[in-house]
């Protein structure tokens, strides 16, 4: 009896330090409010020293802390580890007080924004490269924020790891997000527009593997105030960072690129819809290798997907099942871009794409002698000036043309190229002149008239 009393006391004991764990962390989970603090909202003066204040209990007491409707003035918060900062949806607003950057957190985890509005409200200068700067940080996620009006970028990310999920950013002078060095992003269900130089850049300090994934955002409007030859406006830009997943956004009207891989390895591009680009619509370039463009819609653009500089690295990429469409006859940003639907240098595979309404090439092999291992197989070209170009010229290397579908062709269906000049107008008869082109089955026809 003694024995079944102790067990029967030990029992009793553990519940009650059971329950007062539960109230302890009940009390701990209590909500902030902001209010409390000081913090008032639509007050025109520096919130800043309040809002800490607020920031540092509840980053204390590991509880949610609650920011009032309307606008707040303030300036370089210092966002804590541990704490969730919630706003009123479509109403809160933290606003930048004379220039100054409105928070960065650094070193930080365990991080969450959400219904928060970021807002610069067109200020002349502002101090550091964003609104928000998230600097050596994990598990940060910012949701159903909002950035507008930076006169430099809205949120920058270095060397962290962050989930961006169902924000909007219009009106920014350089980027939306820029993330350098990151530790596995993921980007998705965004809205971006009117952005001065880009929409999402993903870059490295030098090549590495980098993770992220960008996927099922909105961009739109994306100008190339800062100039050069591709650096600016691209919707999505990512630059020496492998193994990047790029998936199902919906791009719109970029001065150049809707998406843009310089210099990356592994990357997949697919599922996108890209419209009305000034440049190139999918483009990787320079030092790349292993590119997957998959199953994309492009309609618009002065070139529609390319997988070239050979010269550089550029190799080893599978385009296929994509649709191309309404390539224009030239770039208003980039003189340079001669009209062209689909074009790949090296250890390429072009299948299975369709390509339509081209006032140039449709299907482009190689660029001198920078050519190297090209299939073109199962594609369907209609109305195009050049169904498939292939250089010919000396040290080009193999390229296969098999089973492709050619229709309406304006001038030839498949050429022979040495450089911009066409040296050999009918490659499928005469192929046998030139030791680098086999051409297997390829159909020319005419599309009946309506």
């Amino acid at each position: 009896m003694a024995g079944i009393s102790l067990l029967n006391r030990r029992q009793a004991l553990a519940g009650i330090a059971m329950a007062s764990l539960a109230v302890t962390a009940a009390q701990a989970a209590a909500p902030l409010n902001a209010e409390d603090f000081g913090v008032i909202a639509a007050l025109p003066d520096d919130q800043s020293k309040a809002m800490q204040a607020a920031l540092d209990a509840a980053a204390a007491q590991g509880a949610t802390l609650l920011l009032p409707a309307g606008a707040i003035f303030v300036r370089d918060l210092q966002l804590p580890s541990q704490v969730s900062i919630e706003g009123v949806p479509g109403a809160t607003q933290l606003t930048t007080w004379n220039g100054g950057r409105i928070a960065q957190a650094r070193n930080v985890s365990n991080l969450v924004l959400r219904d928060i509005g970021f807002d610069a409200r067109n200020t002349g200068t502002i101090d550091g490269d964003a609104l928000l700067d998230v600097t050596g940080s994990l598990t940060v996620t910012l949701e159903r924020c909002s950035f507008a009006n930076s006169p430099a970028s809205a949120l920058r990310i270095t060397d962290s790891a962050v989930t961006v999920t169902n924000c909007n950013f219009a009106r920014h002078a350089d980027a939306a997000i820029h993330a350098t060095d990151s530790r596995g992003l993921l980007i998705t269900g965004n809205s971006i527009s009117d952005c001065g130089n880009a929409g999402i850049r993903i870059w490295r300090s030098a090549s590495g593997p980098d993770g992220s994934i960008i996927t099922g955002n909105r961009i739109a409007k994306v100008d190339w105030r800062g100039g050069g030859n591709g650096q600016n406006g691209n919707g999505i830009n990512v630059f020496r960072a492998d193994e990047v997943i790029v998936a199902d956004n919906h791009i719109a009207d970029c001065a150049f690129s809707a998406i843009r891989l310089n210099a990356t390895n592994n990357s997949q591009v697919s599922g996108n819809m890209c419209l009305r680009s000034g440049e190139v619509a999918i483009f990787s370039e320079f030092g790349f290798s292993g590119s997957v463009i998959a199953n994309n819609i492009v309609d618009g653009a002065a070139g529609g997907i390319s997988m070239t500089n050979l010269d550089s690295g550029g190799h080893l990429a599978v385009c296929s099942g994509n649709i191309v469409r309404n390539i224009t006859p030239l770039s208003l940003v980039n003189p340079d871009t001669r009209p062209y639907g689909i074009a790949a240098q090296a250890d390429a595979a072009v299948t299975g794409n369709t390509v339509q309404n081209v006032p140039g090439v449709a299907i482009s092999a190689g660029y001198g002698p920078f050519l190297r291992n090209v299939m073109i197989s199962g594609n369907v070209v209609s109305t195009a000036n050049i169904g498939i170009a292939v250089s010919v010229v000396d040290g080009a290397g193999p390229v296969h043309i098999a089973n492709n579908l050619i229709s309406n062709a304006r001038d030839h269906a498949v050429v022979g190229m040495a450089w911009r000049d066409i040296v050999e107008p009918d490659l499928i008869t005469n192929a046998n002149r030139f030791a680098n082109v086999t051409v297997g089955s390829v159909t020319v026809g005419k599309t009946p008239q309506s």
